[in-house]
Formats: C-alpha cells, structure tokens, sequence
C-alpha cells in the first residue's frame, strides 16, 4: 500500500512538486502560469470513474447476455473457428490461470480497488486516470463474479466467453485489466507519473 501511495501520490498543490519534474496545467501551460492544480485533478477523478463505470458496465451486461443466452447452448462462431463466443465458468486469474487460488486473487482484486480509489484524489494525469480507470473497472467486473456468483462468496467462478483459437476463453473486464496494464507500462517508458509530472532524464 505503501509502494502505491509512493508511486501514484503527489502532494494536492503544484508548487511541492519537486525533482526535476514539470506539470503541465489542464491545458499544457508550463508551470507557474497556471493555478489550476486541484481543478485539474478533479477533473483526473472524473475520467477515472467515467472509465470504470463503462468498462464495468459493460463487462455486467455482456455477462448477463452470456449467461442468458449462451450458457449450455454450442459456442456461436464469429470469425469461423479463429473466434467464438462460448460461455464458460473460470475460478482461476484472468485468461484461466490458477483455479486453485480463486480466494487469493479475490483479495487481490478488493486491494486494487481500495489502492486505486484511496489515491484518485491524487490523480493529475489524463493518460493514467484512463489506464487506472480500465484496472479498476475490469477488477470490479471479475469481483462481483467472485462475491455473487457460485459454487460461493469470494469463490464465485467469473464467466468468460471470448474464444479465440489457440487461446486461453476471457471476457472484457479481462481484457479492460491487460490494456490497464499495457497502458501504464507505456506510460511508464515515456516517463510521465500518475500524478502529471514528467521525468528529465
């Protein structure tokens, strides 16, 4: 929690920002030309939710379609054999891994959340707002499958459709969680933190 806090916290006013690093205000005006430090970052609050709210929700209805419609039914063939939609109940991570550590990765899930909604208030960064909101849209996604769905509570199997050939079957909070992650690691090599600052390597 510590390490988080490290990395995504920024103090709430531009001027403690210090190390070599510039933010650039909501417009990209250099620093000092523009007192508009906390707006900003309420607006980065916003586009957070905003983006969990639509991966969410869609990852919820997709979901209730599947199980509507397509569980216990043949797989429907998309793209011939190269992609289906074939519902299947998955108690491991995402993409079918660890099936004997649903309860793990169940706590694991509720710690991003609480790490991801206790340091928003910190958020400056456009880029990252939209990458964390993918995180915690898709984590949310798969953790009402653990609490609410069976064989029980915090052991719940996440349903998961998407079927490509050669590949593990998924659903779209999974796939909200790994663009999450493939966003922040490009936002990582670039050099941009959560918080709006840029390294100066």
């Amino acid at each position: 929690m510590a390490e988080a806090e490290r990395i995504i916290g920024t103090p709430d006013t531009p001027d403690a920002a210090g190390g070599g690093k510039e933010r650039p205000d909501s417009e990209g005006t250099p620093p000092g030309e523009s007192g508009a430090g906390r707006p900003r970052g309420r607006r980065r609050i916003a586009v957070l939710f905003a983006v969990a709210s639509i991966a969410y929700a869609l990852d919820l209805i997709s979901k209730m379609i599947v199980v509507a419609k397509l569980e216990h039914h043949p797989p429907i063939e998309i793209i011939g054999d190269w992609l289906k939609f074939e519902a299947i109940r998955n108690a491991g991570a995402a993409f079918g891994f660890g099936e004997a550590f649903t309860v793990i990765f169940t706590m694991i899930a509720a710690a991003v959340i609480v790490v991801i909604a206790r340091l928003a208030r910190k958020l400056y960064s456009l880029p990252w707002a939209i990458a964390l909101g993918l995180l915690l849209g898709g984590a949310l996604g798969n953790l009402t499958d653990r609490i609410f769905r069976a064989p029980g509570v915090f052991e719940g199997a996440v349903v998961d459709f998407i079927a490509p050939k050669h590949f593990a079957v998924f659903n779209l909070a999974d796939s909200a969680i790994v663009c999450g992650g493939i966003l922040i690691v490009l936002l990582s090599f670039k050099g941009l933190d959560p918080d709006g600052t840029v390294h100066k390597d």
